[in-house]
């Protein structure tokens, strides 16, 4: 009989958890259940959850390496584009929703709040790591280039937590705890990045 694979169970589970914030969202868009200023409710839960979804995304490695899970990895591309996904949405909202598409009006805003200039470029380096999360781009550039460029989502990642930072001025306390949890999580990749080369030279002179 062929061996039961608990993992194709787990996927599609998680899958449905990752969509329960917008669902949760549009119920509560339908049924009274945001703010007088729902625009602002959509812009926050967008850029909240696009966040969260960086930072559990980034946790996927350090958690395979210390627990020894190795099939976490399965979920790394799914969670990613969740997170490219609410990415979208944050965008979409202040594009749409919040400026009617007047690009004389977001050249405007973008002047004189640099911190939404962060967050787009934020977004922007998060469209070729979506396009290229299959195993054919893979495959197309190379396991090494796609390693490089795939360590733009810290570079992401940071000017999320920037955007935040900027955006709320005074209660500051949501952004330096996403800080400091990527802060965590970038010290773990140094780490395991000093590591490697150490074990590398061991090697080297051990031959």
């Amino acid at each position: 009989m062929p061996k039961f694979n608990r993992w194709w169970i787990l996927k599609p589970l998680v899958f449905l958890l990752c969509l329960c914030p917008m669902a949760l969202l549009v119920w509560n868009a339908f049924n009274g259940g945001l703010s007088p200023n729902p625009i602002d409710d959509i812009t926050d839960t967008t850029g909240d959850w696009t966040l969260r979804f960086l930072m559990i995304t980034l946790a996927i490695t350090p958690l395979r390496r210390l627990t020894g899970w190795t099939s976490l990895t399965r979920f790394r591309r799914m969670l990613g584009l969740f997170c490219f996904f609410h990415g979208f949405l944050h965008f979409t909202t202040y594009v749409w929703l919040d400026h009617y598409f007047d690009l004389r009006t977001m050249v405007e805003d973008v002047a004189k709040r640099p911190y939404i200039t962060l967050g787009f470029t934020g977004f922007v380096l998060m469209i070729p790591l979506a396009v290229t999360s299959t195993k054919k781009w893979i495959g197309r550039l190379g396991g090494k280039r796609w390693q490089k460029l795939h360590r733009l989502i810290y570079v992401t990642a940071t000017f999320g937590v920037i955007h935040y930072l900027w955006l709320v001025k005074l209660d500051i306390r949501r952004p330096l705890a996403y800080g400091a949890i990527l802060a965590v999580l970038m010290a773990f990749r140094g780490w395991n990045i000093v590591m490697a080369r150490k074990e590398k030279e061991r090697a080297y002179h051990l031959t």
